[in-house]
């Protein structure tokens, strides 16, 4: 395997790490600042917001800039700024700097994934992608658990320091393995979000932020929503681990399910499996064992929902797919904003053992926004991309 590839994963293994790692440590930070959990939370809600609108900004802003140069400033960025969250002296200090991680993994994942597409031979780009895109995805079943259980065994500021360390290691890589890397075609920004004025591409879009916002609405408070089976930062890891392993799991398999099925099948069912999943969840929360059943089916389904989503772009939008990927990762991170937020309130209006009921509703919207993507069909072959059509 291309070493290049993996330092690149790498990366993308770091920024990852960063948007998950705060749910694993919320409690404490909530204790460091002497502020409630839900404002805490707000830790992940600034790094969201920051990487989701300043993604396609600085793509377009940074085209001339060489991809290497691009790429070592924005991990740069995210060192510093998780060093500087791990010394804050306040949490306004701390709200501040993972602003500018959000900064940092912006300017560093889309030349990242750019970068892989364009150090290959064509035939190879689609399995750069799968490397790259695949370091997010070790994120969530090794990353956000081992900063967990860093922050457990001694300071939450560790885990920053954790995850400081990780993009170093990265950006050092980069600076040694990835000699000349050429320049891709310059698209501005108003091309990047001209697939917004299509209906059926703002649909999708729709549903990816609606869905993403419903699992991280219970993932950023995952301490509380769980907390009566949460005895050991151990067990706390461990669980982490079982959600993301569910995500890698669905995976290996989602191709053939879209290939057999179409995207808008493997949809309905997964988000009617997290429906009623969440709506469970007030009442499995309260037993481990019915906890880890609860989790590991999250943890399939709502990492099901990706891949038919990034199907259904790609086939409408063949000439601009990385443009509308791009968008697509912007509204996951908006959706994980929006969790950030309505989970906060959530806390106060229904309790952290019922906040599953604000996820139900976001996923049944979900599930409605899908199917209307999915009848905004202008002929045949959008219906086929659709999966209108049926398997």
């Amino acid at each position: 395997m291309d070493k290049r590839l993996l330092i690149l994963a790498l990366g993308m293994f770091a920024l990852g790490t960063d948007s998950f790692v705060v749910a694993g440590v919320l409690p404490a930070i909530s204790q460091s600042f002497n502020i409630d959990v839900g404002l805490a939370g707000q830790l992940t809600t600034a790094y969201a917001i920051a990487y989701a609108l300043l993604s396609p900004t600085i793509a377009a802003l940074a085209a001339s800039v060489p991809r290497k140069k691009l790429m070592l400033s924005g991990l740069g960025v995210f060192v510093i700024a998780n060093l500087a969250t791990a010394v804050a002296p306040s949490f306004g200090l701390a709200l501040l700097s993972r602003v500018f991680a959000g900064l940092g993994a912006a300017m560093y994942a889309p030349t990242a994934t750019g970068t892989g597409a364009m150090i290959v031979q064509p035939e190879q780009r689609g399995k750069a992608l799968t490397i790259i895109v695949a370091g997010l995805t070790a994120a969530t079943a090794l990353g956000s658990p081992m900063g967990t259980v860093i922050g457990g065994l001694g300071d939450w500021r560790w885990t920053m320091v954790f995850v400081s360390a990780i993009g170093l290691i990265a950006a050092t890589g980069i600076a040694l393995l990835l000699k000349h890397i050429p320049m891709p075609p310059k698209v501005s920004l108003r091309a990047r979000v001209a697939p917004l004025s299509d209906k059926r591409v703002g649909l999708v879009l729709a549903t990816t932020l609606l869905a993403m916002a419903g699992n991280f609405v219970i993932y950023t408070y995952f301490s509380v929503v769980f907390d009566r089976v949460l005895s050991s930062t151990a067990l706390f890891g461990a669980l982490l681990v079982l959600w993301g392993s569910g995500g890698t799991l669905t995976n290996l398999v989602l191709s053939r399910l879209l290939d057999k099925f179409g995207p808008r099948w493997v949809l309905v069912v997964m988000l009617s499996v997290l429906v009623v999943d969440m709506a469970l969840l007030p009442w499995t929360s309260a037993q481990l064992w019915s906890s880890v059943l609860a989790i590991g089916v999250w943890g399939i389904a709502g990492w099901g929902i990706m891949g038919p989503q990034q199907y259904r772009l790609v086939g409408l939008a063949p000439t601009t797919a990385p443009v509308v990927l791009g968008l697509n990762t912007a509204a996951t991170y908006l959706g994980v904003t929006a969790a950030g937020v309505l989970g906060a309130a959530g806390l106060h209006i229904l309790g952290g053992h019922n906040l599953a009921l604000f996820a139900v509703l976001l996923f049944a919207l979900a599930a409605m926004t899908s199917e209307l993507a999915t009848r905004s069909i202008a002929g045949p072959d959008d219906a086929k991309t659709l999966g209108f059509s049926g398997p």
